[in-house]
């Protein structure tokens, strides 16, 4: 067998080893509820949940929470079931949060609150395109 053989052999085993050991880390969108059966199974790795931050009728977002220092904050989200649950985050509020469309926190449950490692969010753009009405 040629060396040039051995060598794609071996690309191809470091490949697949790679593929096979992260392949459990991997995580898709959820709910909460389904996180919280996962929580319940013993599973506790990260997990990701998509939804949105409870508002107002006036569009206020509601629920949040700030630590006495804060250091930390909870709000209160709501999952593409509309199911609303408070989120701890125990780091700073991150900048534009009370402006995002959508939030994706990444974390797990503890005593019932999801704790959330990391939020990710998607805010509105500013090349969305807006309509003007003209007077007549």
């Amino acid at each position: 067998m040629k060396k040039t053989h051995i060598i794609g052999i071996g690309i191809i085993a470091v490949a697949i080893f790679v593929i096979v050991s992260t392949a459990d880390d991997a995580s898709s969108y959820v709910t909460f509820e389904e996180a919280y059966d996962m929580a319940q199974n013993g599973k506790d790795k990260s997990i990701h949940v998509v939804g949105e931050l409870t508002k107002n009728v006036q569009g206020e977002v509601t629920g949040i929470a700030h630590s006495p220092d804060r250091l930390s904050f909870s709000f209160v989200m709501v999952d593409e079931n509309d199911q609303k649950q408070e989120v701890r985050y125990h780091e700073p509020m991150p900048t534009d949060f009370m402006k995002s469309e959508k939030v994706v926190v990444i974390g797990s449950y503890h005593n019932n609150v999801f704790v959330a490692d990391k939020i990710l969010m998607k805010c509105p753009s500013k090349y969305q395109e807006t309509t003007v009405s003209a007077g007549v």
